[in-house]
C-alpha cells in the first residue's frame, strides 16, 4: 500500500481573497504542510495588513493586487506569481461577496454583481491556472462553495444562486480536467465564527439562535476548522477524490430539522 501522505512541501498555492477569515485559515493550514502561500485582494492596506497575521504563525507570504473579475488583472497576477513564486500547484477560489437584500429590493446590477465575483471569477482564475496543471498532468483546485450550494434562504439569493452554480460549475471541470489528473473540488463551510458574523452571534439573536439549535454538534465552527478538508484536498491523500462538495458543518446539512434539546433519548 502506497504511503498516504498530507505533505505539500514545495507546492505554490494561491489562495485567492486569504487576506483574513476563511481564506486566510485555509492558507495558513496550506502552509502548515510546506506550501509556499501566495494571497491577492483588491485593497493593498488589507494586503498590507494580512502580513502581520501571516507572520505570527511563521508564514511567509507572497502578496499581490488584482482583481478576480478581470481576466487581464487575473493574467498578469498569475503571470506575477509564476515569474516570482512558481507554477501554481493548488488555487483555492475562496474571493466572495454577499448582499443581504430581498429579492424585490435588490437592483440588478447588484445581483450581478455577487454572480460576478462568487461565481464567474472562478471560472476566470482555474481557466488561466489550469492550462499549466494540464501541461504539468498535476494540480488540485478547490472551489469555496456554501451550504448554499444545496439550499436557499430568505435574503440571500444572488449569493445562493452564485454558490448553487459553483457546484455544478466544480462538477463540470471534473468532468473536463480530471482526465489530467487535475482535481477539483469545493468546500461548503457551514456557519463560522468570523468578524463577518460577529454581530448575529450575540446571545438571543435569531440568527444565533437558529444555528446553535440546529447544529448537531452545537456550535459555531472556526476558521481553522476548514484547513483539515482543503489539506486533504490540495494533498495526494485526495488524489480520487474529484467533482465533489465536502461540507464542513457541525452536521448541520445532515439534519436540519434537529433542534438542541427536544427529542432527546
Amino acid at each position: 500500500m502506497n504511503k498516504i501522505s498530507f505533505d505539500l512541501t514545495g507546492k505554490v498555492a494561491l489562495v485567492t481573497g486569504a487576506t483574513h477569515g476563511i481564506g486566510m485559515a485555509v492558507a495558513k493550514g496550506l502552509a502548515q504542510q510546506g506550501a509556499k502561500i501566495c494571497v491577492n485582494d483588491i485593497d493593498q492596506t488589507k494586503l498590507e495588513a494580512c502580513e502581520e497575521a501571516y507572520r505570527k504563525d511563521g508564514v511567509e507570504v507572497y502578496r499581490l493586487i488584482f482583481d478576480v473579475t478581470s481576466e487581464a488583472d487575473v493574467d498578469r497576477g498569475i503571470s506575477q506569481i509564476e515569474r516570482d513564486v512558481g507554477p501554481i500547484d493548488i488555487l483555492v477560489n475562496n474571493a466572495g461577496i454577499i448582499k443581504r437584500i430581498p429579492i424585490l429590493d435588490m437592483d440588478i446590477a447588484e445581483f450581478k454583481q455577487v454572480i460576478e465575483v462568487d461565481l464567474v471569477s472562478p471560472l476566470i482564475v482555474s481557466k488561466r491556472v489550469v492550462r499549466s496543471m494540464i501541461k504539468r498532468r498535476a494540480g488540485k483546485i478547490i472551489n469555496m462553495c456554501s451550504m448554499m450550494s444545496v439550499y436557499g434562504r430568505q435574503n440571500v439569493s444572488a449569493y445562493a444562486s452564485a454558490k448553487g452554480g459553483l457546484k455544478l460549475l466544480t462538477q463540470n471541470m471534473c468532468c473536463e480536467w480530471a482526465k489530467y489528473n487535475i482535481n477539483i473540488n469545493g468546500i461548503g463551510p457551514g456557519y463560522i465564527a468570523t468578524a463577518q458574523t460577529a454581530p448575529i452571534r450575540v446571545g438571543g439573536h435569531p440568527f444565533n439562535d437558529l444555528v446553535m439549535t440546529r447544529t448537531p454538534a452545537n456550535r459555531w465552527g472556526e476558521p481553522e476548522d476548514l484547513a483539515g478538508a482543503a489539506i486533504l484536498l490540495a494533498s495526494e491523500a485526495g488524489r480520487f477524490i474529484n467533482g465533489q462538495v465536502i461540507y464542513v458543518d457541525g452536521g448541520i446539512l445532515a439534519n436540519f430539522g434537529y433542534v438542541q434539546g427536544e427529542n432527546e433519548p
